[in-house]
């Protein structure tokens, strides 16, 4: 079933998600769920909280920047396979250099910004047959986790920007969080009015 996202103003998306366990109820449709929203948002990853879940759960799906030419030929290669379900990770390590990327996010539709993040990762985390899993990621796929877990952390990659650019974009985020925007997929818009 596709869920409406959360939008950027909705206090889910600023709370830090909690640990589940393998009891934690309909986990095999939520995922399913997931897979069908973040596809039909044309996404590459999302998290629980940006259907409103609050838990330690999100997905990745890195194959459309597999067909970016400007990648090698071995960044592609891991991308284009790069299909996760990841339930309470914890990012254990975060090395290399800082680089930076434009960003976007489904939950804050029309906003693309500069993000520096460490080249390199290791995770440790569940699949989702709840078996241990470690990865080392560099490059694309560990931006898009690093990405998709600050959201299982409760933060936006909008709160790794510099305060000069929040103050830019704070118009923008204003007219997100009520709704001002169009999208082409269902969005969930907080009633709460920014300042």
């Amino acid at each position: 079933m596709i869920l409406p996202i959360i939008g950027y103003g909705n206090n889910v998306l600023k709370s830090k998600a909690v640990s589940i366990n393998t009891d934690y109820p309909n986990l095999k449709v939520i995922i399913h769920n997931m897979w069908e929203t973040m596809y039909n948002a044309n996404g590459v990853g999302l998290a629980a909280p940006q259907i409103g879940i609050s838990i330690r759960l999100f997905i990745v799906d890195a194959s459309p920047f597999s067909k970016d030419k400007d990648l090698s030929e071995e960044e592609i290669s891991i991308l284009k396979d790069f299909k996760k379900v990841f339930i309470n990770p914890e990012i254990i390590q975060e090395t290399g250099k800082r680089w930076d990327f434009k960003e976007g996010c489904l939950s804050i539709p029309g906003v693309r910004e500069d993000v520096l993040r460490k080249e390199k990762i290791i995770i440790d985390y569940f699949d989702e047959k709840f078996e241990k899993q470690t990865l080392t990621l560099n490059g694309l796929a560990a931006r898009i986790v690093q990405h998709e877990y600050d959201h299982i952390e409760g933060k936006l990659f909008t709160d790794r920007l510099s305060s000069l650019k929040k103050k830019l974009l704070k118009g923008k985020l204003n007219d997100v969080s009520k709704g001002k925007i169009n999208t082409d997929y269902k969005i969930f818009y907080s009633k709460k009015k920014n300042k």
